[in-house]
């Protein structure tokens, strides 16, 4: 999964539907990018339907505050 800014979120690790409602509520991330989230004491993140853009091959969502490319260092 990447922002729309191009910057890596994590892995898809499942979906999560609201069985009553029979709508897809969110996805689940695993192997999340660090410098996105700062995960203390959590395996993932779940990233709701409703900031999701497109999914194909890969997973784009909207780019929110605070998520930045991480910088390349060069030698």
């Amino acid at each position: 999964m990447y922002t729309e800014n191009a910057v890596y979120v994590g892995d898809v690790d499942d979906v999560v539907i609201n069985v009553d409602t029979k709508k897809m509520e969110s996805l689940a991330l695993g192997n999340v990018n660090t410098e996105v989230f700062d995960l203390v004491n959590y395996k993932g993140v779940k990233i709701p339907y409703r900031i999701i853009r497109a999914v194909e091959d890969i997973v784009i969502i909207r780019h929110l505050a605070g998520m930045s490319r991480p910088e390349i260092i060069e030698d």
